[in-house]
C-alpha cells in the first residue's frame, strides 16, 4: 500500500478509534457515577442549565474519557502509520485538544477542570503513547 495512503488511514483509524473509546466511556459513566438530581443531558442547552449541580466527581469520567479516547488514538495512528509514526500521534493529540477546547468553550465547566483537561489530557497522552509504541531499537548484545 502507498505509505501516504497507510498514512493517512492511520489518522482516520485514530481518531475513530479514539472517538469509539471517548464516548464509550462517557457513556458508560452515567451508570458507575449517576448525574445529580435534576440535570438533562439529553441535550446541549440541558447540560449548560444544570452544570452547576456537577461535583468534583461527576469530571472523573469526562477526564478519564478524554485521556483514554486520546491515547488509544494516537496509539492506533502510531501502530499502522509507516513513517512520521511521532508526528502522526502529535497530529491526534492536537485533534482531540481541539475537540477539548470546543467541548470547554461550549460547556460551562470549572476553571480547575478546564485547566487540568486541555493541558494534561490530550498533548501528554498522545506524546506517552508515542513513547510506548516508537521505542528506540536498542543493538542486542549477541554473544
Amino acid at each position: 500500500m502507498n505509505p501516504v495512503l497507510r498514512n493517512i488511514l492511520a489518522v482516520i483509524a485514530g481518531i475513530v478509534i479514539g472517538s469509539i473509546v471517548n464516548m464509550s466511556i462517557i457513556t458508560v459513566s452515567e451508570s458507575i457515577i449517576p448525574l445529580p438530581e435534576g440535570v438533562d443531558n439529553k441535550t446541549m442547552e440541558g447540560i449548560q442549565k444544570t452544570m452547576h449541580l456537577y461535583e468534583a466527581k461527576h469530571y472523573l469520567f469526562p477526564f478519564l474519557a478524554h485521556t483514554a479516547g486520546t491515547f488509544l488514538g494516537a496509539v492506533t495512528t502510531a501502530l499502522i502509520a509507516v513513517n512520521h509514526k511521532k508526528k502522526l500521534a502529535l497530529v491526534i493529540g492536537a485533534f482531540f485538544l481541539f475537540g477539548g477546547i470546543v467541548m470547554v468553550c461550549s460547556l460551562p465547566s470549572p476553571m480547575w477542570f478546564t485547566f487540568i483537561d486541555l493541558v494534561f489530557a490530550y498533548i501528554p497522552m498522545a506524546y506517552l503513547a508515542l513513547r510506548l509504541v516508537c521505542k528506540k531499537n536498542k543493538p542486542s548484545i549477541k554473544i
